[in-house]
């Protein structure tokens, strides 16, 4: 029989230990000839990736022991790896020196350490180069200047590179043809790279560069080459990312399907499909929030009898490597034989198997402008059950971006909430991708309002099915996500308390004292800035704790260059100066997202405790008590 104990408390064996001592971040990877390349993160390690080969025989080899593998271009970074005919080559974190690994010898560094960084790396062993972006950061964070490069193997490239190609704001995804031709996008502020860009062809020298798709209205975006010479990419022409094939004189869609087939490019990284041959594309189509897999030839998507919570496919040829989420079990590398259909196991990102698993309902329902989407985990632990009378607490979060999405995927982080009792209320908010360009346009001009309105619709709609506690509401976010966070709790009284990971408090501070790749991102989702500073002022919720009424939880890493830490001190001082229950943690060494062990565990520890003390309840396990300035003292935990 179920033990009978409050939802909140009930004893999970979801610790914190398994999303440290036990979890893999699985980056991405790569066929290369007989032998397979993948770069993989350990929170242990105080997040380090590492490149690792697979060779032939079985043997797996550390190729970078003794650095970090991580591109900073554009802050988030990406394509810090790239692999072909037994070279390697990467990006070294933090000093973003690039280095090659080949015929077995250590590697050895191709840059120098300066203000330069590099990324979207691609290596062409038959020319003895590498292409990359270039930024160059001598001036400032924000005025740095983009480029592309031809970086020289065999030399130590002490001028950054040659430059092949300038003059735009922003550059991504280089892509080099077997006959020397070199593909990339690109664009320029205000826009960012889901709203317009370029997709540009050139020699391999730069010269004779010609844009071939891309507008004002449409991004073309993520090149590959065919073994015919033909380019594919992704274009939203139509109102969904649809794959195109560009044979030298026009471009075609190779199919018309009201879906998605890749997202949108926060970080550099290979295509999102695998080019099998001259004439079939294996490609996921976004339906109904579900990856399903197929192979595009002749004009039509045949899907295949795989279907995934998530899947990033890339590379070309008959092998290639996937990364895989699964809705009840830890994502994985797969390495995948397009002939035969077989997957195998390349790294799982944990090797923990739960013996129950909360699995994602799919919430839907009419919203101001059509249909809203939501992820629904409701408690799960066979070993409780909670008192009759009693609904459970949930937790509403709000992914970040704003341009983002968050999938049906596994996860461990849904899986420590649902196992102690607590709902979580996952929400593909109106300006999330996956679901076509006018859905992602829904954000233009109302980040602070869509967003918001439909957190708020998401949970009336459990409420009115019964499924949570209306007292116990909580809204949770990190950076965009936490200014989701912070706005609904100013903006709604549907919240009873709020949890911010490195969130954003001040508008007009994130429009003056951020990164270029975002500096004039909120220029369409909220107001071109400075001429729209009154909207800036009017949905900053700093402007607004007159109308805060609840508990507020406040996490913020020291070392954040997206998010200025003293936006997260400003809030807490101003909700503290309310008198409401306000907690702030400060975390030295992170940045803009968690990645050492010891603070993934604290920050999931505050938040557990906090949850606790303001919804009344006490977790069970070692849990330290949380310290929150205002609490009254007739918590259970006090």
């Amino acid at each position: 029989m179920p033990h009978t104990a409050p939802y909140g408390s009930w004893t999970s064996v979801v610790s914190t230990d398994l999303f440290t001592s036990s979890s893999v971040g699985l980056v991405g990877g790569c066929v290369d000839g007989e032998d397979v390349y993948w770069v993989e993160s350990h929170a242990s390690q105080g997040g380090r990736a590492s490149l690792w080969r697979l060779a032939a025989d079985g043997s797996r080899t550390e190729l970078t022991p003794d650095h970090y593998v991580r591109s900073t271009v554009h802050e988030y970074g990406g394509g810090a790896f790239s692999v072909a005919d037994g070279v390697a080559v990467f990006v070294a974190f933090p000093s973003q020196v690039v280095h090659v690994v080949e015929a077995g010898q250590p590697p050895r560094p191709i840059t120098s350490e300066g203000t330069f960084r590099y990324g979207g790396l691609v290596v062409v062993p038959a020319q003895r180069a590498v292409y990359a972006v270039r930024e160059d950061h001598s001036e400032s964070d924000i005025d740095c200047t983009n480029v592309l490069v031809r970086l020289d193997l065999d030399g130590d490239n002490s001028d950054g590179g040659t430059v092949i190609a300038s003059g735009s704001d922003f550059y991504s995804q280089p892509a080099v043809s077997e006959q020397g031709l070199l593909a990339w996008f690109e664009w320029d502020h205000p826009d960012m790279p889901w709203d317009a860009t370029r997709l540009v062809i050139s020699a391999g020298d730069g010269s004779r560069a010609r844009v071939i798709a891309g507008g004002a209205e449409e991004s073309a975006i993520y090149p590959a080459w065919a073994p015919d010479g033909a380019l594919l990419f992704c274009s939203d022409r139509t109102g969904f990312w649809n794959l195109y094939r560009w044979d030298g004189e026009q471009a075609l869609a190779l199919h018309e399907d009201p879906y998605d087939c890749c997202g949108a490019p926060w970080i550099f990284g290979g295509a999102p499909y695998t080019v099998l041959d001259s004439h079939r594309v294996a490609v996921a189509l976004w339906i109904d929030g579900v990856a399903q897999v197929g192979i595009v030839a002749d004009g039509v998507f045949a899907p295949l009898l795989l279907s995934f919570a998530e899947i990033e496919l890339g590379g070309s040829g008959p092998r290639s490597v996937a990364r895989v989420g699964y809705p009840d079990a830890p994502g994985e590398l797969v390495i995948i034989d397009w002939d035969s259909m077989d997957f195998a196991t390349l790294r799982r990102s944990s090797e923990t198997t739960l013996e129950y698993v909360s699995r994602a309902e799919q919430l839907t329902w009419d919203g101001p402008d059509g249909p809203v989407h939501a992820w629904w985990y409701p408690p799960t632990n066979p070993g409780f059950a909670a008192p009759t009378d009693e609904l459970p607490p949930i937790l509403v979060r709000s992914h970040g971006g704003p341009t983002a999405y968050s999938p049906s995927v596994f996860g461990l982080d849904d899986q420590y909430w649902t196992s102690r009792g607590i709902g979580v209320l996952d929400v593909n908010y109106g300006g999330s991708y996956g679901y076509g360009r006018a859905y992602r346009n829904r954000l233009y001009g109302t980040w602070g309002i869509t967003d918001v309105q439909d957190c708020i619709d998401a949970v009336r709609v459990v409420v009115d099915r019964g499924l949570a506690d209306p007292r116990r509401i909580a809204i949770m976010g990190g950076s965009a996500g936490g200014y989701t966070t912070l706005q609904a709790l100013v903006t709604s009284d549907v919240f009873s308390a709020g949890l911010s990971d490195y969130g954003i408090g001040d508008l007009t501070t994130l429009a003056t004292d951020t990164h270029k790749f975002e500096a004039r991102y909120l220029d369409r989702i909220v107001a071109p800035w400075p001429d729209g500073r009154a909207t800036y002022e009017e949905r900053s919720p700093i402007n607004h704790l007159d109308r805060l009424s609840s508990p507020m939880l406040l996490q913020q890493g020291l070392d954040d260059r997206v998010v200025p830490p003293n936006q997260a001190r400003e809030m807490a001082a101003a909700v503290g100066a309310k008198g409401l229950p306000v907690a702030l943690v400060l975390y030295e060494g992170e940045g803009h997202g968690f990645r050492k062990a010891a603070t993934i565990t604290a920050s999931l520890h505050a938040k557990l405790s906090f949850l606790g003390q303001v919804f009344g309840f006490v977790p069970a396990g070692d849990v330290p008590v949380l310290p929150i300035a205002n609490l009254p003292t007739d918590t259970p935990e006090s």
